[in-house]
């Protein structure tokens, strides 16, 4: 039987993938590569995008 997905806000920027390693093309003195990790700037680097709330009108 399937099971349910939980209702998680995923930001829509980066699907929530949060995080991103980008390869500099340099290596590391022990063989490694130098790699430069990078945030998503819109949930910055959580992966879930806010819940906007709506706002209230009183006449």
């Amino acid at each position: 039987m399937p099971q349910r997905a939980l209702n998680t806000p995923i930001c829509r920027d980066c699907d929530g993938f949060s995080t991103a390693a980008i390869a500099t093309g340099t290596r590391n003195t022990d063989g490694t590569r130098a790699t430069l990790t990078v945030v998503c700037p819109t949930c910055k680097g959580t992966g879930a995008a806010r819940t906007s709330r709506k706002q209230q009108v009183t006449a």
